[in-house]
C-alpha cells in the first residue's frame, strides 16, 4: 500500500510503500509517548527504499539516550531515529540503523486512509503513567514490555499481510 503523509505545517510531505499498514501497535514508552503528544503512539512499518520526501531541509531528528534495549552507539545514543518537522515539531517516522531495511512512520503523519485494525496491541506498559487507560478489547494483547511477534508477524496472523 502506498501511503502519503506529511507534518502538520505541510514543510514535509512523503510517500513510502506499506506491506503492513495496520495501525494496531500502541507503545506507551516514554519516548513514544512524550515525542507523540499522547498516552501512546502508532508506528507503521515501511520498506525504506521506497521513501520519497520533499522538504527534506525542514526535517530534524532526535535520538535519545534513554534505550529501553540497552543498547546504544558508539555516541551513547539508541540506535531509533525519530524523523521530525523542524518547524511544526510533528513527529513524522522512526529509522533504526539496525534495521536499515525499515522506517516506521507515524500513524498520525500518515494522510493515507489506513484500514481499521482488528484488534490491538499494547506494549511496554512497564512504562505507561497510571492516569492513561488502556484499552482491553476480546482480540486485545497487554505486554509489559515487547510484544511476542513483530508487525509482519502479526500482520500474516491475522490475513492482513500484502505480498503485493
Amino acid at each position: 500500500m502506498k501511503l502519503e503523509g506529511s507534518c502538520h505545517c505541510g514543510a514535509v510531505t512523503f510517500t513510502v510503500t506499506s506491506r503492513t499498514p495496520y495501525p494496531y501497535n500502541h507503545c506507551y514508552c516514554s519516548k513514544c509517548r512524550k515525542t507523540g503528544g499522547g498516552g501512546f503512539a502508532i508506528n507503521i512499518m515501511a520498506e525504506a527504499n521506497t521513501l520519497e520526501v520533499e522538504g527534506r531541509d525542514n526535517i530534524a531528528v532526535y535520538r535519545s539516550r534513554d534505550n529501553h534495549r540497552g543498547a546504544y552507539d558508539a555516541d551513547g545514543f539508541g540506535f531509533s531515529q525519530l524523523n521530525f518537522c523542524k518547524t511544526c515539531s510533528a513527529p513524522l517516522w522512526i529509522y533504526n540503523t539496525q534495521y536499515p531495511d525499515w522506517i516506521y512512520p507515524r500513524a498520525t503523519a500518515v494522510d493515507t486512509p489506513l484500514p481499521q485494525a482488528p484488534a490491538r496491541t499494547h506494549l511496554m506498559l512497564g512504562y505507561k503513567p497510571a492516569w492513561i487507560p488502556v484499552p482491553d478489547g476480546p482480540d486485545d494483547k497487554h505486554f509489559e514490555f515487547y510484544p511476542d511477534e513483530g508487525i509482519e508477524d502479526w500482520h500474516k496472523r491475522q490475513g492482513l499481510y500484502d505480498p503485493d
